[in-house]
Parts: C-alpha cells; structure tokens; sequence
C-alpha cells in the first residue's frame, strides 16, 4: 500500500467546470477509496464461510446460496482472513466472548484503510495535508478512545489544530451525514478544507450461523469491507482545485416509532443485528416526501430530471425506490454497480456511488441536479440536493 502523500505539486490538474461553484456553497473536490487485500468472489463465499465456520447443516447452505444470488453482489473485499482465524478460531465459536479480539483486530484495520484512502483522496486534490483544516471521521467498526479520528489525524501529519469530528455508529446513513456535516463547517468557515473518511469492518458482526439469528446470513451475502474520503470546501480555488459537485442542501429525519427496525447490539460476543422484514415498505411509504422536501429548494418537480446517488442497502430497497418514484432503469445505474462490485460497506457506500456517478455526468447533456440519499437505524432518512459541476 502506498503512503505517498501529495505536498500540493502532484500531477493533478484543475480542470474547468461545465457550470459556476455557487459561492460560499461547499463543493466536493476529490475522493478516495481503498479496500483490504482479500477479494472474495461471491460465486466462492458460501463454500469459505460454511468451512471458516465449520458449519455442516444444509438448510443453512441452502439458504446462504439463494440470499447470494438475490443480493445481486458479485465481488467483496474483506479483512477477515485465513491468518486472522488461525490465530483467533474463537471468533468461528457459538457465544465465545470474543469483542477484545474482534476490537485488536478492527481498530487498526480501519485506520490503515482510511490512511489509504485518505492519501489517494489528497493526491487527487493536489493540496497539503497543511492546508485541511478539520477532518470528519466516520466508522461503526471501531471503539476507543482517543478515537481513529486522532490516529488518522496523526499518520496524516495534519496540524495538530486540526478540528476534528467523529462519527460512530451511525450505519448505512454515516456517510451520507457526514457529507452534511462536512458542509456545515465549509459553509461556516470560510477557506476550511474539510477531510472526510469513512471506514468499516463487518469483524465485529462476523459469527457462525444460527437459526435463531436469520439475519446473520443476510450480512454474510451481502456486507463488505472498505474505506473512503472526499475532500470538501467552498470556493474552490480557480486554476488549482477542480470541483465536481456542490453540496447544495441537506435534509436529515427520522420516522417516529421505528427505532427497532433496525435495531443492532454489542455484546461480549461483537454486534448482532436485527432487521425488520418492514424496512424497504417503511422507506417505500415515505421516500416521495423526503425527495420532495430536498428538490422543493431548487424548484424542481419530475424525478426523472435528476441523477440518483443512493446508497445501495439491498437490491429490495433499490427496486422499491425505483419502482415507486417511477424511475428510469439507468437512474439507479451507479447505486446498482456500487452494490454489485463491493456489496454493502456500510457508510463509505455512497462515495463509491458518487465516484461512479462523476464518470456519467461527464457525458454530454448530464443532468445539473441530483439527489443523495441513505437509510439506516431510527429509521433514518439523510438526504443532499446535489449539483452537478
């Protein structure tokens, strides 16, 4: 891995923007992203997760080779290992209190993956650590103190006044709010480059299955391993940094009396999870208004004249919005690629969306306004008003 940080001669180039930053709007500037060396090709998860478990039942197999075909996911990164079992085959046993080993293992590995994506995020953006005034650090992977945010802060070299802000356990939707308090601070203090770093590990929920734990077989199809970081700041600088997106308004809200929905436990033995089979309905029944209210503030009314940056939580949730906001196929292209080619890796899903999302709209006739939307525990809906640059 490299750890070559840019000193703000790199061989980025500015390149000009189809349409004027807003000034004083918080615009994204570059993004990163970086995964742990072992890629699992989902055509091979069940066969390593039935062995790693030394799990011989079926019914379970079964199960666990229909939910892998159903997610849609085809390649995963991940930082468990053959070596990390051998040295730790407590984690494959039913009820071993096993959070000490899970954490020895989890807070490094987050770490190293945010360091290396941070650094290819700063590399893009051709500036100086020097120059990044806070870092935003999300994770729902890790727990000390002092948090990664300070580990991060310190491997970087960032000043040691950095403003630093953490983020935990916030799940699918942590990126997503990171994005809008990454904004707030650009947006309140002018000349601020902002660091934004999302990183997680599924070694805290991983465990052998359990018919009284259903949902154990949902993330093991479905959840992978990663890093991300965007960098993020208002009047961008002519000539040296090149913004692709503005961060136009952000809207973040809970559904009253669904806080057990999504509902996740720590325990001696990791975090397990629980999923209500009424999710997808529950974001179904109040997505249309959640849109409306974010497209409201630039006056916009058809659905289809707006790119869509969602996070991928499941394909239930994708078809659900697509199908309901009567969506164009290509709409959720990104969010569907996203899914197919890392799974679902929690917070830093929505940057690889928006990395893909780049790509498109730099396709002549590329629509100027979008949406980025994630769902997680509460229920909670995160949403951002996105302009294309």
């Amino acid at each position: 891995m490299s750890k070559t940080i840019g000193n703000g001669a790199s061989k980025h180039h500015a390149t000009l923007t189809r349409r004027a930053p807003t000034p004083g709007k918080a615009t994204i500037l570059a993004t990163g992203k970086a995964f742990p060396s072992q890629l699992v090709p989902q055509e091979c998860l069940v066969e390593g997760y039935m062995r790693d478990t030394k799990c011989d039942d079926a019914s379970i197999k079964e199960k666990l080779e229909r939910l892998c075909k159903t997610t849609t996911v085809k390649t995963r990164y991940t930082v468990m290992s053959k070596e990390i079992l051998e040295k730790y085959p407590e984690l494959a046993t039913e009820g071993s209190p096993t959070i000490k080993q899970r954490l020895e293992i989890a807070n490094p590995a987050v770490v190293e993956m945010a360091l290396e994506a941070s650094i290819a995020c700063i590399n893009e953006w051709g500036g100086s650590v020097k120059d990044i005034t806070h870092i935003v650090y999300v994770s729902s992977s890790e727990i000390r103190l002092p948090g990664g945010d300070l580990y991060l802060a310190s491997q970087l070299g960032l000043r040691n006044d950095v403003g630093r802000v953490m983020l935990y356990f916030l799940g699918c939707y942590g990126g997503v709010t990171g994005l809008r308090v990454a904004k707030d601070i650009a947006e309140n203090n002018p000349g601020s480059r902002i660091l934004l770093t999302t990183s997680e590990t599924t070694i805290l929920g991983f465990r052998p299955p359990n018919k009284a734990r259903p949902y154990d077989l949902v993330g093991a199809a479905l959840f992978g391993d990663g890093a991300a970081a965007v960098i993020i700041g208002a009047d961008p600088v002519i000539g040296k940094e090149s913004p692709f997106m503005e961060l136009s308004y952000a809207v973040q809200q809970f559904l009253p009396g669904t806080q057990n929905v999504i509902d996740g436990r720590l325990s001696e033995e990791g975090i397990n999870f629980k999923l209500g089979r009424d999710l997808p309905q529950k974001i179904e029944d109040n997505i249309e208004e959640f849109c409306r209210k974010l497209m409201s503030k630039a006056g916009l009314t058809e659905f289809n004249d707006l790119f869509w940056a969602v996070h991928p939580g499941g394909p239930a949730i994708l078809n659900r919005l697509e199908s309901n906001l009567k969506l164009n196929t290509e709409k959720l292209e990104c969010s569907r690629r996203a899914l197919i080619n890392y799974g679902n890796v929690s917070s830093n899903t929505i940057v690889y969306v928006l990395e893909y999302m780049k790509e498109e709209l730099k396709r002549e006739g590329g629509e100027e306004w979008g949406l980025a939307l994630a769902f997680g525990p509460g229920i909670t809906f995160e949403g951002i008003l996105l302009r294309s640059l």
